[in-house]
């Protein structure tokens, strides 16, 4: 092995650096310096979330997916599905595209410092039944596997109890119980607090409204996917819906019929975090790793780190 194979080699097997903090730093996030002007100016033209919404929509070939996770379940990972397979295309997109998971916050963009999930989910399976949120950490080169263990271990302990209050419920509580007119108040210095990137950690981390992407299952409900808006309050810059399968005829290039299942999905994206090419780049990399699901069992060869 010659010297320059073996440099590329070490450099591979390298941990990448953790960046250092500076000065307009978040606790949550590195501020981005070097974007072009015009992306720059774009929280100051728009500033707040839903001036800056665009809504997108899809649909996924899940003929392959809905075999793969068959499998899985065959292999042992009980409730395997398409939400697990959707949540590591989407972190593979990010090990692409790292500008994918940016935010805005106080007029500034930042790309967070590492990847947060949230979903809504409901305790137990009835009409009655108390909503939580559930936040998990990924890490961008996670396999489908990874993704699955790490997200079924914050559901399960859950609904495995569903008397018991977990952190998010017990903040919900407290903030219930202010005073309207105060809780308005608490809610602006809340606010205020954010955009100067001053809110504790623990309160940033409980909070439904920060993170690097919300996702909900309309099919679930046994509806189709809605635009679902993203919040002024916090720093969430990407919104994902899907719906349930749906038949449907395709004719291929020889003119040939046939009956296929799909998933639709609708999302809400903050346009101030990247630009609508690159965004493009990005729901692209997510559909193909949708549809050939068995890629996202290999880790990704590089996983790229955004600009600083």
């Amino acid at each position: 092995m010659s010297r320059k194979e073996k440099k590329e080699k070490k450099a591979k097997e390298e941990k990448p650096k953790k960046r250092r903090w500076r000065l307009g730093d978040r606790s949550d996030g590195y501020k981005v310096r070097t974007i072009n002007p015009m992306t720059k100016m774009m929280p100051y033209i728009m500033p707040q979330r839903c001036d800056a919404c665009n809504t997108y929509a899809d649909m996924f070939d899940v003929t392959k997916t809905d075999k793969f996770c068959r499998e899985k379940v065959k292999e042992g990972r009980v409730n395997f599905g398409f939400l697990h397979v959707l949540i590591a295309a989407y972190l593979r997109a990010v090990s692409q595209r790292p500008g994918l998971n940016r935010f805005v916050s106080g007029q500034k963009i930042f790309t967070r410092k590492d990847i947060q999930i949230v979903m809504v989910v409901k305790k137990t399976l009835s009409l009655d039944s108390p909503d939580t949120v559930v936040k998990v950490r990924f890490n961008p080169d996670d396999t489908v596997e990874e993704v699955y263990d790490k997200f079924n271990a914050e559901v399960v302990k859950i609904q495995s109890a569903p008397d018991k209050k977990n952190s998010f419920d017990k903040l919900n509580k407290v903030l219930a119980f202010i005073p309207g007119l105060l809780c308005r108040w608490t809610v602006k210095f809340l606010n205020f607090l954010d955009y100067f990137g001053l809110l504790p950690k623990k309160l940033l981390w409980l909070s439904p409204f920060h993170g690097s992407m919300i996702v909900t299952s309309m099919g679930s409900l046994g509806i189709r996917p809605i635009y679902h808006h993203i919040y002024n309050f916090g720093n969430l810059p990407v919104f994902l819906a899907y719906g349930g399968r749906r038949s449907v005829v395709t004719v291929d290039q020889d003119g040939k019929t046939a009956v296929k299942k799909f998933i639709e999905l609708k999302a809400v994206t903050d346009e101030r975090i990247c630009d609508g090419y690159y965004y493009a780049s990005c729901f692209k990399i997510i559909k193909r790793h949708v549809e050939n699901p068995e890629l996202l069992s290999v880790k990704p060869e590089q996983v790229y780190d955004d600009i600083r």
